[in-house]
């Protein structure tokens, strides 16, 4: 297969690209000629995935529940690459598994915090960068739990649904400078984050998709990696379904 050069002399910041969809996402943007900053909390996995991608990867460790620290990361980010021009927003947790009535209400706010807070704090830090150069692509990953609602997964559902209503809203907001906003609503995906939830719970999802298998981080990276390059130029403010068919809407 030919590689397609899409990203040269572009820079991406990508958060969670340590692993999972974010270190696929990360690779496809350097073999197309971009250069990255690895968004992670684990500075050990950072350094061991810019290694591994070689000169055109940096990486920042750092926690994006902390707004002065993804201000600062953003700074960080941009000295590195020169000019943000792409936001990969793929770091996330699933939450604990229980039914609304009994969820902890701590463990709700933590999947808020890093979910949805995270996910602005990188968006409204990295914006501004964007719009000094008038251009620029935002990825935001949400997942099909935030149109349909998965039962005993509340704190998740809910937080990729707060995660496609900040990807319209800001679609609409920079839609004459340049920038494009757009969300992908994956079914599950075989990434680690599986390991935070319940067996039952993994079977249950498994069997809403009509494929009967889950996504892997190559198909998602490969949506990603277009609505991150100079190609999408009229799609902003849009949720793309990549579920093996479980989306009805």
């Amino acid at each position: 297969m030919t590689t397609i050069i899409r990203y040269e002399g572009r820079g991406a910041v990508i958060t969670g690209g340590a692993s999972g969809i974010g270190r696929k996402t990360a690779e496809r943007i350097v073999a197309e000629g971009g250069s990255v900053c690895i968004w992670d909390v684990d500075a050990a996995r950072i350094e061991a995935v810019c290694n591994e991608l070689g000169p055109k990867a940096h990486g920042v460790a750092v926690n994006i529940t902390d707004p002065a620290a993804v201000e600062k990361a953003a700074q960080t980010a941009e000295q590195h690459l020169g000019r943000i021009d792409v936001l990969v927003c793929s770091a996330g947790v699933a939450g604990q598994n229980e039914l609304v009535a009994k969820y902890p209400i701590d463990e709700w706010k933590r999947v808020f915090d890093i979910n949805v807070n995270g996910l602005f704090y990188c968006n409204r830090f990295i914006v501004p960068l964007m719009q000094k150069h008038g251009y620029g692509r935002i990825v935001n990953v949400s997942s099909i739990a935030g149109k349909e609602g998965n039962p005993t997964a509340s704190a998740y559902s809910s937080s990729k649904a707060a995660v496609i209503g900040l990807t319209k809203s800001l679609g609409k907001e920079l839609a004459k400078d340049g920038i494009t906003v757009n969300a992908i609503a994956p079914a599950t995906v075989d990434t680690p984050i599986l390991a935070q939830v319940s067996q039952a719970h993994i079977d249950y999802m498994r069997s809403k998709i009509p494929m009967g298998r889950f996504g892997t981080v190559d198909e998602l990276a490969s949506i990603i990696t277009w609505l991150a390059s100079e190609e999408c130029s009229f799609t902003t403010g849009a949720v793309f379904d990549i579920s093996g068919g479980r989306a009805t809407y």
